[in-house]
């Protein structure tokens, strides 16, 4: 068991982890709009006028499959996963925003903007990691 759970984490290696963790997050994330959307839409009103919720919700659940299964691709050709994450968090963080400045509809606009802008934000730290090079196991020493 340990030794299938170190193959299969060699595999993903860290950029993969965090896709796989973002992925997760944001298809679960989607569900939730669909499945329970919030009552509170105050700071979601320039999205409504594009899209309905569950359209959103729909978007969501893409870019978190996108994301997941990016994860398996190897370093460097899985970028589209960190920009389908980044690429939703944007506009829900700069709806939340306009909702909180200028537009004065949603006091606490303001950190649900910083919220997922941050979420996204690491996406487009993490595109630019170098995943670390695996280390070399040695024979065992003969004593």
């Amino acid at each position: 068991m340990r030794a299938a759970a170190r193959r299969l984490r060699q595999q993903l290696g860290r950029r993969g982890a965090l896709l796989t963790m973002k992925g997760i997050i944001a298809t679960l994330y989607g569900y939730g709009q669909i499945a329970q959307p919030p009552t509170d839409r105050r700071g979601l009103c320039l999205l409504l006028k594009a899209m309905p919720l569950e359209a959103w919700g729909g978007v969501w659940m893409a870019a978190g499959l996108t994301a997941f299964v990016c994860a398996w691709l190897p370093p460097r050709r899985d970028w589209p996963g960190f920009l389908a994450v980044w690429g939703i968090t944007a506009p829900w963080s700069m709806s939340y925003l306009v909702a909180w400045w200028p537009l004065g509809e949603y006091p606490r606009g303001w950190v649900a903007a910083l919220i997922f802008g941050a979420f996204g934000a690491v996406c487009l730290v993490a595109i630019g990691w170098e995943e670390p090079p695996r280390a070399r196991s040695e024979p065992p020493r003969e004593t």
